[in-house]
């Protein structure tokens, strides 16, 4: 988690919300990612995203098996369905995201039996770093110290 608190800190430095993640298989970090939304013009462009794409070029295909994904906030239900998708065998995040949050707060994508597949889930890890670093950035985005 310590890597991708790095990373949601290279986001809000570049005046992205600063969400950051990584992808490991076997100990070895395969992707890595920040939001790049607003750098990109791409909505898809969250930092899971991101580091879902490169770790299936490292790892040379879609499924992204026998990784852990860590990521400072809780997926929203994009990234969270593209976990599913990806074959993600855990997640672990930090803090809860109360208004889009699709693994425990409004869905819970990961662990739905419907699915064709499930995440192992470990949330609120560095949860409180990570609230800090998006509180901090959108009390400067509003203009308040």
């Amino acid at each position: 988690m310590g890597l991708c608190l790095s990373l949601a800190e290279e986001a809000a430095a570049q005046g992205e919300v600063p969400v950051g993640a990584v992808v490991v298989v076997g100990g070895v970090v395969v992707g890595r990612g920040f939001n790049l939304r607003e750098t990109t013009g791409d909505p898809t462009a969250h930092a899971e995203i991101v580091a879902l794409r490169e770790a299936a070029r490292t790892v040379g295909y879609w499924r992204v098996l026998d990784s852990t994904l860590y990521v400072t906030l809780e997926p929203c239900a994009m990234c969270a369905g593209s976990l599913v998708n990806a074959r993600v065998s855990r997640l672990v995040y930090g803090c809860t995201d109360p208004k889009a949050g699709a693994v425990e707060s409004l869905f819970s994508i990961p662990t739905d039996v419907r699915l064709n597949h499930r995440v192992e889930v470990t949330g609120g890890v560095c949860a409180e770093a990570s609230a800090e670093l998006l509180r901090r950035f959108f009390r400067q985005r509003r203009g308040r110290s």
